[in-house]
C-alpha cells in the first residue's frame, strides 16, 4: 500500500468509486438515453460493485473506526445487492416504490450526517436521496417521465461520486477557489 495513501482514504476512495458507477449505471438505464438500455440493465453492476464491493468497504470503514463512512457504504452495499438480486421479483409497483421510498430515507440520513464531508460527497448523497424520491414517487404514479427525471438525478449523483474518488486518487481539485470578498480586494501569499 502507498505510504501517502491510508486505510481509511483507500476505503472512501474505493467506496465512492463502487457507489459513483453504479449510481450511473442506474440512473442511464432510468434516462433511456441509450437505446435499449433500461435500469434491469445494470443488475450485474449493482449487485457486485454497489452491492458486495460497497459493503465490503463499509466493513473495512467499520475496521478504520470510521463509522459514517462505513454505515454509509454498508447501508448502500445492502441498498445495491437487495434492488439487484430483487430486480426480477414480480412486485407491485406500490411495493417498489416502497423499497424506493425506504432506501430514499437512508439517503436522506446520510446526506444529513455528511455535514462534516466534503461538499461533493454531500452532493452526491443528496442527489441520490431526491433520485430515489422521485423514482419511488414515479413507481407509486406509474410515471415514466418522472422516472427519467429521477433517472438523471442518479446520473449527476453518480458523476459527484465518482469525480470525488478520482479527484482523491488524481489529487484533482474539490472545490472552487473562493473569490475576495469586494472589488479591488486582492489575496496575498
Amino acid at each position: 500500500m502507498d505510504n501517502d495513501v491510508s486505510a481509511g482514504s483507500t476505503t472512501w476512495t474505493l467506496g465512492h468509486l463502487a457507489l459513483g458507477l453504479t449510481l450511473l449505471a442506474f440512473g442511464l438505464g432510468h434516462t433511456e438515453v441509450i437505446d435499449g438500455v433500461t435500469a434491469a440493465d445494470s443488475v450485474s453492476l449493482a449487485i457486485y460493485v454497489g452491492g458486495v464491493a460497497l459493503f465490503v468497504a463499509g466493513l473495512m470503514a467499520f475496521r478504520d473506526r470510521d463509522a459514517f463512512t462505513g454505515t454509509a457504504f454498508a447501508g448502500l452495499g445492502a441498498f445495491w445487492f437487495t434492488w439487484g438480486v430483487g430486480v426480477d421479483a414480480q412486485v407491485s409497483d406500490n411495493a417498489a416504490g416502497l423499497f424506493l421510498l425506504l432506501f430514499a430515507l437512508v439517503a436522506l440520513s446520510l446526506t444529513l450526517g455528511a455535514s462534516a464531508a466534503a461538499p461533493l460527497t454531500r452532493g452526491a448523497y443528496g442527489l441520490l436521496f431526491v433520485a430515489m424520491v422521485l423514482l419511488a414517487v414515479a413507481r407509486f404514479g406509474d410515471s415514466a417521465g418522472l422516472a427519467k427525471v429521477g433517472g438523471w438525478f442518479a446520473v449527476v449523483g453518480g458523476l459527484a461520486a465518482w469525480y470525488a474518488a478520482t479527484a482523491a486518487l488524481a489529487h484533482w481539485p474539490t472545490a472552487m477557489p473562493r473569490r475576495a470578498a469586494g472589488r479591488g480586494v486582492t489575496a496575498t501569499g
